[in-house]
């Protein structure tokens, strides 16, 4: 089964991590990678640095970063192939202990993907 791993920080914070909180992720990230569960992961910059776009009816609202609400704040995510529900929930657990305070959301996801596997390239 294939889980996304949302991290969403207590606060937001736009110093980067120490090289100590770099070096922890790092093994952490590794050690998943070589145990075959890791499918994708990283991190994202600060919400200044992004925007929201929403729609309503046939109108489009474009909201510029910073985002107030840290609830909603996403800082980073990863993809995981584990057994269960049981297994992703064990590592967003390991990686909050590695991260420090905040929350992990854990989604399950649809088995069959929505893109055929492969490199995709969208000519624009």
């Amino acid at each position: 089964m294939r889980y996304l791993m949302l991290y969403k920080p207590g606060k937001e914070t736009s110093a980067p991590p120490s090289d100590q909180e770099m070096a922890d992720m790092g093994r952490f990230i590794e050690e998943m990678a070589r145990a075959g569960v890791l499918i994708a992961a990283d991190g994202l910059l600060p919400s200044s640095d992004g925007a929201r776009v929403r729609i309503a009816g046939e109108k489009f609202t474009v909201t510029d970063g910073p985002f107030a609400e840290t609830k909603e704040l996403i800082a980073g995510y990863a993809i995981v192939q584990v057994r269960s529900k049981a297994e992703a929930i064990e590592l967003g657990k390991r990686f909050l202990k590695v991260v420090g305070e905040g929350e992990s959301e854990i989604r399950q996801m649809h088995e069959a993907p929505a893109f055929p596997p492969g490199p995709q390239r969208a000519d624009r």
